[in-house]
């Protein structure tokens, strides 16, 4: 669909698809539920006659009780499924990648913090990532919670005081992604930003190789 944003690594699919059936259940009830109420505005209107009083109907208090329970555990289970692989940690990802978050800005330390870069609120850090590749991302924080934002990718991650956070990211496709914090953290808390740059593998291992001396 034109007007989403396309997913960028192979977690973002899970999670749009996820976004698509809730927004569909959500326009299905919604439908439902607005329907109910203009067909009992216009069919019950006090000029023309008064709806049937009862004090009681016990097949509808039982299916408007059944239905919507059913219809949020499919959800639940829609949801659960599709995060699982989302949440999942690779045993043996392809590259790990250390990104620490501090008052204003970020550090990404790459082949055991042997090339590091570390931003500013003026000047904002570039993570490199491969395309095509599992990448481990280990998530701290320095000082205060900051959070790991990424919305080409549909992804978010808190960083945690005396936690660290590990995930994967899959880039399907290369490119330029601007990012952020999107927890405030503070004064320049609107300049925490940074950027992900998603390259070809032989770029990648260049750099790598280089200890950070080769752009890819």
């Amino acid at each position: 669909m034109w007007w989403l944003i396309h997913p960028a690594t192979a977690q973002a699919g899970a999670m749009q698809q996820a976004w698509l059936v809730l927004v569909c259940a959500a326009a299905v009830v919604g439908i439902f539920v607005y329907g109910a109420i203009l067909w009992c505005v216009v069919a019950y209107r006090r000029d023309r006659h008064e709806a049937q009083h009862f004090t009681g109907n016990v097949p509808l208090e039982i299916a408007c009780t059944v239905i919507p329970l059913l219809v949020v555990i499919g959800l639940f289970i829609v949801t659960y499924l599709d995060e699982m692989p989302v949440d999942r940690v690779s045993a043996q990802p392809e590259s790990r990648i250390d990104a620490t978050g501090f008052r204003w800005s970020w550090r990404f330390g790459y082949n055991g913090d042997r090339i590091t870069s570390t931003g500013t609120p003026d000047v904002p850090p570039t993570l490199y990532l491969p395309v095509g590749r599992t990448t481990e991302i280990d998530l701290t924080t320095s000082d205060v919670n900051h959070s790991f934002w990424v919305p080409g990718f549909l992804f978010k991650r808190d960083a945690i005081p005396g936690m660290r956070n590990a995930f994967d990211l899959t880039p399907t496709r290369t490119g330029t992604y601007l990012s952020r914090c999107a927890q405030f953290c503070g004064l320049d808390h609107a300049l925490m930003t940074f950027v992900v740059d998603v390259v070809p593998d032989d770029a990648y291992d260049r750099y790598i190789a280089s200890n950070g001396t080769v752009k890819p």
